[in-house]
């Protein structure tokens, strides 16, 4: 018997196994690279934009810039570009991200031709901080062969096999001058790229790399390569920076901010003529604004690049929804080489180790204490989304890219296949049951369906109630406040204050969402004065939260401070809605659906916005007066549309139970009510002071009572001084339409 044991038990590890092994090979096959791509973006997204530590400006051959010239461009262009950008910009160093090849040729006369060229290389042997694309795949439109970039890893390493990248010739560039860089990316994808190449021509390294050294004031002899990184290291032999290579060659680009930031300061071709035009003109604030233009390029370095459509150069970026031009690229891994802010990868076998450990340790977590302990499978799944927060943690601090995708999977397969066997080992152990899954039900239906006999069934009717919803003011600061033990404790205390209230004064418990209390006054046995007995458990549910907070707070350091000031809003709105059990056909609740429920739901969102704890709609009100005017006193607030509806809705505050109201509060109605008068007379003015006057005496108070940040005056106050500037028109009815919900 214990050698099957020890069998089944073989057997379980042994198909564990097998599945961890199975991740193991996903990752040396990078069949999960798509997806944890993806998941890199996430994390840049988390990050967020960082500075850039080197002053770059794009100039960009944009939609105007082609329209204005007539694209192609004689090469007699990029002269004057040149030109202007290193005697009137004052540039320290121009890169263009377009290939000047022997073999795509604009369609110009031969002498037109020739005249454009030399007069582009004259330009560049003049300013000589130019730095000129080559590259080895070929671009849209172009008739050149195919080159295969010299991998090492493919097995490259005979500089003298090599393919030669497609670069300008003589005589835009030559021995003497133009510096060349290569504008590949691995892959075609924008996420690495290959920086050397080396050839029977020598080496080559990308323009981001060429423009660095440029930045630095260094040559290419700065440049030292290891089979694990590249060093730029001054004469004197002191390092610039350490530059780390993914498999001998690849180099991740770590993006800074999206294409379109204000981070990334450019400006079009097009503009570059049109300032100038400014600068040289006679008139002093043409000639300022041609000065304020250029003077954002002093000293900068400039990345000139196609990003018009028709041109055909864009890739997809980690920051960006759409592709946008991949001279963006070039800038973002400039800024990642001046930085020094690489992205950083763990050794190959860290991977499998850690797929190897996450997934041990949540199957192991997962099947601790059996099928039902809740606790430790809770920790199982805690452990992976703590792995997976802590990545996108280290990556946003330390630019470190620690696997997610592969390692995750592992691990919520494995779990999910031990838990599985154990979940079939027991369902053995026990023998044949009647069923594993029976029909759920909300604790609300048990009663009636004991003394109906009747199973529960999809659907509903109509019926008039009053919907209640409430909310805890802050509730955020309460969990940042409280441990969560803690917190559950205060929330099972205020939850059973409110529900017992509720059910004292006939309402049925629809749900908890959180701290929010969703109740029905109503249904499911019908309550003409159903309004009154919501209105008057609002009164209820308030004075007792002032009881409990009085108490939490005689219990000193057992709460912190934010306890003793707990404020709950109420919303209250009577009318018809469909009650009834709704759900699924397996699992449903008995619940209020409708627009009147919804406006229940916006009367407690919206109370924030007047200083009150309680504001219910005219109609409810109205059904509360019928049934007991005398017990309540209301007061009017104004008269709105709430977001998301048309019709505007008169909405009042329960001030509180008439024998609890005092005569301060009744002064200060009564000064309300007459601000009201004059404010729907559009008397501004007089509604203001009267307002003023009321302000005084508002129960509530900024600064005063806790979290209160403003009170019917103060609203109408501002809503004054709204009007006064943007008059409403004579046929105004006292409607405001909130912008919020």
């Amino acid at each position: 018997m214990g050698r099957t044991k020890l069998l089944v038990a073989a057997g379980r590890l042994s198909l564990l196994g097998l599945i961890v092994v199975g991740w193991c090979v996903a990752h040396h096959r990078n069949w999960g690279e798509f997806f944890e791509n993806k998941l890199i973006d996430l994390r840049f997204h988390y990050r967020g934009e960082i500075d850039a530590p080197v002053k770059l400006v794009y100039v960009d051959i944009d939609t105007d810039a082609i329209q204005q010239y007539k694209w192609p461009w004689n090469h007699n262009r990029f002269a004057q570009i040149l030109q202007t950008l290193f005697e009137v910009g004052k540039v320290k160093a121009v890169g263009i991200d377009l290939v000047f090849s022997d073999n795509a040729l604009p369609d110009f006369g031969r002498e037109e031709l020739i005249a454009g060229r030399r007069e582009f290389g004259r330009a560049v042997y003049k300013y000589r901080k130019v730095v000129l694309a080559a590259n080895y795949v070929p671009g849209p439109g172009t008739l050149r062969y195919s080159r295969e970039f010299p991998y090492i890893f493919d097995g490259y390493t005979d500089p003298a096999r090599n393919d030669t990248p497609e670069a300008p010739g003589f005589p835009i560039a030559g021995p003497s001058h133009g510096i060349v860089g290569l504008i590949d990316t691995y892959r075609g994808e924008t996420r690495a790229a290959p920086f050397f190449a080396e050839t029977a021509t020598g080496i080559f390294y990308p323009l981001s790399l060429q423009l660095a050294l440029l930045e630095w004031g260094l040559g290419q002899d700065a440049v030292k390569r290891f089979d694990d990184r590249m060093e730029i290291q001054r004469p004197d032999g002191t390092i610039v920076t350490t530059i780390p290579l993914q498999r001998g060659q690849l180099v991740d680009v770590n993006w800074f901010s999206p294409w379109i930031s204000p981070r990334n300061p450019r400006a079009s071709v097009a503009n570059l003529g049109d300032f100038l035009t400014q600068l040289e003109s006679e008139d002093p604030e043409k000639q300022a604004r041609g000065r304020a233009f250029f003077d954002q390029f002093k000293d900068a370095i400039v990345l000139i690049g196609p990003v018009d459509l028709l041109l055909q150069d864009l890739g997809p970026a980690s920051f960006d929804d759409q592709p946008v031009p991949q001279v963006g690229f070039h800038g973002n891994m400039l800024k990642t080489i001046v930085s020094g802010q690489h992205l950083v990868r763990l050794p190959e076998w860290t991977t499998y180790a850690i797929i190897f450990v996450l997934a041990a340790g949540t199957s192991l977590l997962a099947v601790a204490g059996g099928p039902r302990s809740v606790f430790s499978k809770t920790i199982a799944l805690l452990t992976v989304i703590a792995y997976v927060i802590g990545s996108f943690h280290v990556f946003a601090e330390m630019h470190l890219v620690l696997p997610i995708f592969l390692p995750v999977g592992a691990a919520l397969s494995t779990s999910f296949s031990a838990l599985l066997i154990q979940v079939i080992e027991e369902q053995k152990a026990k023998g044949r049951i009647k069923g594993m899954f029976g029909t759920y039900v909300s604790p609300q239906l048990v009663e009636r369906m004991v003394e109906s006999g009747e199973n529960p069934q999809l659907g509903g009717h109509e019926q008039e109630i009053t919907a209640y919803f409430s909310d805890i003011q802050a509730f955020s600061s309460f969990s940042e406040k409280l441990p969560p033990a803690r917190l559950v404790e205060l929330m099972n205390e205020y939850l059973t204050a409110c529900t017992d209230i509720v059910q004292e004064e006939g309402g049925t418990l629809d749900k908890y969402i959180g701290d929010a209390v969703v109740a029905m006054f109503g249904a499911p046995i019908t309550l003409p004065d159903h309004a009154l007995r919501a209105c008057i458990a609002t009164q209820r549910v308030q004075r007792k939260l002032a009881e409990l907070r009085t108490k939490w707070q005689a219990e000193g350091d057992r709460w912190p401070e934010i306890v003793w000031h707990m404020q709950s809003r109420i919303g209250l709105n009577s009318g018809s809605a469909v009650i009834g059990n709704m759900g699924s056909r397996t699992r449903f609740n008995y619940t209020m659906m409708g627009d009147n429920v919804n406006l229940a739901a916006r009367m407690e969102s919206g109370a924030k916005a007047y200083g009150v704890y309680t504001m219910v709609t005219e109609t409810t009100r109205q059904a509360c007066e019928q049934h007991g005017a005398d017990r309540l006193v209301f007061r009017y607030l104004d008269k709105i549309v709430v977001k998301g509806r048309s019709i505007p809705v008169p909405i009042h505050e329960v001030v509180g139970l008439k024998e609890h109201v005092s005569d301060r509060t009744r002064e200060c109605l009564e000064v309300y009510a007459k601000g009201i008068e004059r404010y729907l007379a559009q008397d501004w003015d007089g509604a203001e002071a009267r307002f003023k006057q009321s302000a005084s005496l508002e129960p509530n108070q900024p600064g005063v009572t806790p979290g209160v940040e403003t009170n019917p005056s103060l609203t109408l106050i501002k809503r004054c001084a709204h009007w006064r500037a943007n008059p409403p028109g004579r046929d105004w009815d006292g409607v405001y339409e909130m912008k919020e919900k």
